[in-house]
């Protein structure tokens, strides 16, 4: 079992930065992905960016230039750095985790909320 934890989440104002993180625990394998989802109101939960366990990261287009996701794999928790924010932004962020491709987690949830 995975269990993951994010923090960070909060309100702020459109233009400004927030950072989340997530710190993973349990069986967490040496290869994995760990991303962040986000689900907005009335809305599906869709990807926001993901890395692997070796670094690549892969992004939505919609926070393509805003948003940076890294990892400290030492301490099995991903951050995810968001900058010029926009109101679209808001929403429940949601930490994952997939094990070798087999075993998928999620965490309990974040929120994020951007003012006009």
């Amino acid at each position: 079992q995975v269990q993951l934890v994010e923090s960070g989440g909060g309100l702020v104002q459109a233009g400004g930065a927030l950072r989340v993180s997530c710190a993973a625990s349990g069986s967490i394998f040496s290869s994995n992905v760990m991303g962040w989802y986000l689900q907005a109101p009335g809305k599906e939960r869709e990807l926001v960016a993901v890395i692997t366990s070796g670094g690549i990261t892969n992004y939505s287009d919609s926070v393509k230039g805003r948003f940076t996701i890294s990892r400290d794999n030492a301490k099995n928790t991903v951050f995810l750095q968001m900058n010029s924010l926009k109101p679209e932004d808001t929403g429940v962020y949601y930490c994952n985790l997939n094990n070798a491709g087999k075993f998928n987690y999620w965490g309990q949830g974040t929120q994020v909320t951007v003012s006009s």
